[in-house]
């Protein structure tokens, strides 16, 4: 029985992953091109800007590339993920300031603890909900959105086109069973530097 149990939740995980995968954007910030309100150069800039980041990160040589996410939304760099100390916290943060463009250096890193299957299998289970909540919700712009959990605490970053979408993408979060508590940087479109005419 536990076999079985082990093999449906591995499973899950891999499908689940596939599934947020699918919907980042070209340009690697977790928005879809055809639906994001910022113009092309904006989104190349913030895709150079992610990608200078993340070669930066590679270049610690600390297993950054997988412990580490990084998105950027019109000039303004988000962390998240699981480091060893609080100096590669400070650290990494300081990475961000470094790249050339950045407006904002949002670090919601965590320090690493011992590795929990249970826990981790109940933060994909969180993200896969939510994400399934947005693309069935149609008064959201599933693509314009990134989803992260942390220990029962959801991280969202996008773009919103206006408040009461992102009302209603707070308030999906915030419906999802066992979340602790919703964390997010959304921008609505008016906020953006530069947008599509």
């Amino acid at each position: 029985m536990k076999f079985k149990n082990f093999i449906f939740i591995s499973l899950f995980i891999f499908i689940s992953s596939c599934v947020g995968y699918s919907s980042t954007g070209l340009l690697g910030t977790g928005v879809s091109i055809a639906m994001d309100p910022r113009t092309i150069g904006t989104q190349i800039d913030d895709s150079l800007m992610q990608k200078n980041l993340r070669a930066k990160l590679i270049l610690m040589d600390k297993g950054y590339l997988i412990s580490v996410k990084t998105k950027v939304l019109d000039g303004r760099i988000f962390i998240t993920g699981k480091v060893d100390t609080v100096e590669e916290k400070l650290k990494i943060t300081k990475l961000g300031w470094e790249i050339k463009g950045a407006r904002s250096v949002k670090n919601d890193l965590k320090i690493k603890e011992k590795f929990n299957f249970k826990q981790t299998a109940k933060d994909v289970l969180i993200t896969s909900q939510l994400r399934t909540a947005f693309i069935t919700n149609k008064k959201i712009k599933a693509a314009n959105y990134d989803i992260d959990t942390y220990k029962k605490i959801i991280y969202v970053y996008g773009i919103s086109q206006d408040e009461k979408e992102r009302a209603e993408v707070i308030n999906e979060a915030k419906q999802v069973l066992d979340v602790k508590d919703v964390v997010t940087s959304i921008f609505l479109v008016e906020d953006l530097r530069v947008v599509k005419n």
